[in-house]
């Protein structure tokens, strides 16, 4: 299973872009990494326990899970809303006139 989704993974992935240039598109997603890797190198110093960075570390990988599948949400919503759009003979800015009277 985990091969499988490895394959999958990279067949969606630009061969020639690396990391860095790729996370520059998601700047709430580098900071959260450079937030995981603050508490990894203790750069507060704060952390003594194991356990404690345990802590923090999945803290942040279930917010960063949060909000990158919000983002991913948003933004294939987007992009259905262009792929309707350019459709020929939608128009979504007019109101419909009304089928029926009123009386």
């Amino acid at each position: 299973m985990a091969e499988r989704f490895s394959e999958m993974e990279n067949s969606s992935v630009p061969s020639k872009a690396t990391l860095e240039e790729r996370l520059k598109e998601y700047p709430e997603l580098k900071a959260k990494i450079e937030t995981m890797l603050g508490i990894i190198e203790n750069a507060g110093g704060d952390i003594e326990k194991a356990a404690e960075a345990e802590r923090r570390i999945i803290e942040e990988l279930r917010q960063m899970g949060n909000e990158v599948l919000h983002g991913w949400a948003r933004r294939q919503q987007e992009k259905k809303e262009q792929e309707y759009n350019a459709k020929p003979g939608v128009n979504r800015k007019e109101k419909k006139p009304s089928t029926g009277t009123r009386d």
